[in-house]
């Protein structure tokens, strides 16, 4: 489950929208409306909106969407309960509202339609909307055990519109690239081939960087918004981590290029390898026959030596 919010100033264009024929739109809840027709309901929210003019956008508009796979689960009544759950959650009360379903798209998915002007003429408060959204959508669908989406990866490119669609074009060639570059010099070359225009952001009139900007498409976008493992510090972060694994890559096939393995895995057996080898006349012969040969030259050579310190005694 997830929420796209949007505020405006215009009534019927949202009314209309939302209850259009050909989106096959089926009120499912609503209240403090006449549901005559979407005159009388623009007209609803025209007259209680004018209790508090300095609102220049009252009007609410939320879209929250289901995954296919729950469809066969989420009748109306089912999806007008979460809904006005979801609205509660919000703090969308005592106000006119209505909720209608579409069948326009594959996946199961409602608008809600309210004024943000109560029936007080208190304004519902936008503050931290899109977060405590966030918050909300993910504890609703753990609750009614819904089909958690993978986020980003799994949003059908091609029937989002601008920025949108720029935004998660833009996701699809940070995540590549990022995961493969080393450091920011090459990460914003790569992007540049691509069409990217990368701008860092400074505290101050220091050198220090705060934040990092990418522009694409005429459309610019902080790191953070795009997504949020986009954000200059954990891209900063990524880089390392690919620069240490690649070093530690490296380290790896020096050691083995320098220490091949062999039978024993000891500096001996490499030293009597080599001894071997000038004394056989072969350069990479090495078996049991070698290594008996080997201790049997070793005890000669021992002996030999105990008797001249005899002899000098």
């Amino acid at each position: 489950m997830m929420a796209k919010i949007v505020k405006g100033s215009d009534f019927k264009g949202v009314v209309n929208y939302i209850l259009d024929k050909d989106k096959n739109a089926q009120v499912i809840a609503f209240e403090g409306l006449f549901m005559e027709n979407k005159e009388t309901i623009a007209m609803g929210f025209n007259v209680q909106c004018q209790m508090n003019g300095k609102v220049t956008k009252p009007v609410g508009h939320i879209a929250l969407s289901f995954s296919k796979e729950d469809e066969s689960r989420l009748t109306n009544h089912v999806m007008a309960g979460i809904a006005l759950e979801y609205m509660k959650r919000m703090g969308i009360q005592d106000t006119q509202f209505f909720i209608a379903r579409h069948f326009d798209k594959e996946h199961p998915h409602v608008h809600i339609a309210f004024n943000r002007i109560d029936n007080n003429g208190n304004t519902i408060s936008d503050k931290y909307d899109r977060l405590r959204s966030a918050h909300i959508c993910k504890e609703l669908t753990q609750k009614y055990g819904l089909h958690m989406a993978n986020g980003k990866d799994n949003v059908k490119r091609e029937r989002l519109k601008e920025p949108d669609r720029t935004k998660y074009e833009l996701y699809d060639i940070l995540k590549a690239e990022v995961g493969r570059c080393g450091n920011w010099n090459v990460l914003v070359a790569n992007l540049k081939r691509q069409g990217v225009e990368v701008h860092f952001k400074h505290k101050g009139q220091t050198d220090e960087i705060q934040g990092v900007v990418f522009t694409k498409n005429g459309y610019r976008f902080n790191g953070s918004k795009v997504d949020r493992c986009f954000s200059y510090s954990k891209i900063d972060a990524a880089l390392r981590r690919n620069r240490h694994e690649e070093r530690m890559g490296m380290t790896a096939k020096v050691h083995e290029t320098v220490t091949p393995s062999s039978p024993f895995g000891t500096a001996q057996s490499e030293l009597f390898n080599g001894s071997l080898g000038l004394l056989n006349g072969i350069g990479s012969s090495y078996n049991a026959a070698d290594v008996e040969a080997n201790q049997e030259m070793v005890e000669i050579l021992r002996r030999k030596k105990k008797r001249k310190r005899g002899m000098r005694l």
